[in-house]
């Protein structure tokens, strides 16, 4: 079956059978190369007649301009960069794998690859978007982990470069977005607590320059508002995000003279670390301290005790950023591609009513069993 090619710019199929080059054709049509070419890639300076006869001779032919010099005089690449952005750089993680499956799934019919490019450093970062840009090796670019200052939006915006972002940026509010409200996690789950008697709350979340953290602590900010109780900077910690680093913020919170008994986190990495730092000075994760997460990582409901956090559709969200790149190419405005979408609390065993011990109870807490993925 013959190889079909999908041409941005006309949106038709072409079949790619003979080796007949676009001189050949030309002269096959009695045409000047200029005037075919025109037709091919639909410019408005060729009449519909002449048009119609050029497409229908490329169906009848089987004729396909080469893909490879159509871009050279299109000045495009047909392709796509999905930029796979620090602290996390590899996208073997769940978060970017699944949203690298959901962007696959919404491209497959594009006519447009995708290419896997990551950055290393937030400080080498936009010298990546650079090389991918001004080098012409990519017509649009999809990425996650906005910032509140983030200089790639700035950058994209200021090149007139098609973009989709997974997140908001205090940078602007003028480019395609989907993102999951953090805002919500940091609420609900502190709220979650409340609820369940706790007033000593902490907050371990990732670096704050990332916009999906700083919209955490808002929300943790406004649950403790809400309900009357005082914001304690020291049960508040930016942690990187991974285990060691949850498990680092646990340490340093439990030797509190006056330790939380229930920890939020922004990242289910960081939860994850915070449950092997709570078992470690001899509490009992989801007994003695309560823990809730922020993103649904896979290995988060196979732990013990298992990790209540909040959704996070990361499939879903890469195939919207997908469309909605498309449809930005399209010429859709930036504005009428902006999604919120809202966590939902998913409880399994790591959140808890506040322990209450006994009167008289100064007894070392109990060495629980030993947390197991």
């Amino acid at each position: 079956m013959p190889k079909i090619v999908f041409d941005a710019s006309t949106k038709q199929t072409w079949k790619s059978a003979a080796h007949m080059n676009i001189q050949e054709f030309a002269a096959k049509l009695k045409l000047s190369v200029s005037t075919v070419s025109k037709a091919l890639n639909g410019r408005e300076d060729v009449s519909a007649a002449t048009r119609k006869r050029v497409l229908e001779a490329a169906e009848r032919y089987s004729f396909c301009p080469d893909p490879a010099a159509r871009r050279l005089r299109r000045q495009t690449a047909d392709t796509v960069a999905f930029v796979v952005s620090p602290p996390q750089t590899s996208f073997a993680h769940p978060f970017f794998l699944d949203m690298l499956m959901g962007v696959n799934d919404a491209m497959e019919n594009s006519g447009l690859q995708v290419i896997v490019a990551s950055g290393r450093s937030v400080e080498t970062e936009l010298d990546l978007f650079k090389r991918l840009i001004e080098r012409q090796r990519v017509d649009a670019i999809l990425f996650g982990r906005t910032r509140r200052q983030d200089e790639r939006i700035a950058y994209l915006l200021e090149r007139d470069i098609p973009f989709v972002a997974f997140g908001r940026s205090e940078t602007s509010d003028a480019f395609p977005f989907v993102d999951i409200d953090h805002q919500v996690v940091g609420r609900t789950g502190c709220g979650r607590f409340i609820a369940l008697g706790h007033r000593r709350i902490a907050l371990v979340h990732a670096p704050e320059y990332l916009m999906f953290s700083h919209l955490e602590r808002l929300g943790y900010s406004e649950a403790l508002r809400a309900a009357g109780i005082e914001f304690d900077q020291s049960l508040c910690i930016e942690a990187d995000i991974s285990e060691e680093g949850g498990a680092q913020a646990a340490r340093r919170l439990l030797q509190l003279a006056d330790p939380p008994t229930a920890i939020v986190c922004g990242h289910d990495l960081i939860a994850l670390g915070v449950l092997r730092g709570i078992a470690e000075t001899g509490r009992a994760p989801g007994h003695d301290v309560g823990v809730i997460g922020g993103d649904n990582h896979p290995i988060g409901r196979y732990v013990q005790p298992a990790l209540t956090t909040f959704s996070a559709e990361t499939h879903r969200a890469g195939k919207r950023m997908a469309e909605m790149l498309l449809q930005r190419l399209e010429g859709a405005s930036p504005h009428s591609l902006q999604e919120i979408w809202e966590p939902e609390l998913m409880i399994r065993a790591s959140d808890g009513p506040r322990r209450i011990p006994a009167r008289g109870d100064t007894s070392t807490p109990r060495r629980p069993r030993a947390l197991r993925a």
